[in-house]
């Protein structure tokens, strides 16, 4: 070793001085530079590997989410047809509704006419009588050539109008 020494002319102090200043650097760069660094560096992973998880859990609820989004899409779509049967229905009650009452108020308004034309059609044959009544008392005077009284012309008009039936 000493050949060493003497062919590339260590000298065995300043070699000691350099290694204690190495291990002095050394020391303060692990304290002061490298020990933070990979503090550093720990807490970087630790945050890429919580927003990793983060992101993964985003993703299961982003999953949930749509799975519930269309779950209720399905529900307003199923209560949408129950809404749109419903009003069909009504409709169909509606409208049947309406055709009963229209056909009643036909009804009602032929039941009506019916009942002014009998009463017309009993107007009418109470002035035809009364028109008759007074055209066989007529005839009668001019037959009898004088008028009766009042009982025997009720009396001969009630006779004519039951052999006129």
């Amino acid at each position: 070793m000493e050949s060493l020494i003497n062919n590339f002319h260590i000298d065995a102090g300043l070699l000691m001085a350099q290694v204690i200043n190495f291990v002095i650097i050394f020391v303060a760069l692990y304290f002061f530079a490298l020990k933070p660094l990979l503090r550093v560096m720990q807490n970087r992973t630790q945050t890429i590997e919580k927003s990793l998880e983060d992101a993964k859990r985003a993703e299961e609820n982003l999953a949930k989410a749509e799975e519930d989004y269309n779950k209720k899409i399905q529900e307003a779509k199923q209560e949408a047809n129950t809404i749109l049967k419903k009003a069909e229905e009504q409709a169909e009650q509606n409208k049947q509704e309406t055709t009963e009452k229209a056909r009643q108020e036909i009804g009602e308004m032929i039941s009506k006419e019916k009942e002014r034309q009998r009463a017309e059609k009993q107007k009418t044959l109470k002035e035809i009588r009364e028109e008759v009544a007074d055209l066989v008392e007529s005839s009668l005077e001019k037959v009898l050539k004088e008028k009766v009284d009042s009982e025997k012309d009720k009396e001969l008009i009630k006779k004519s109008l039951k052999t006129n039936k």
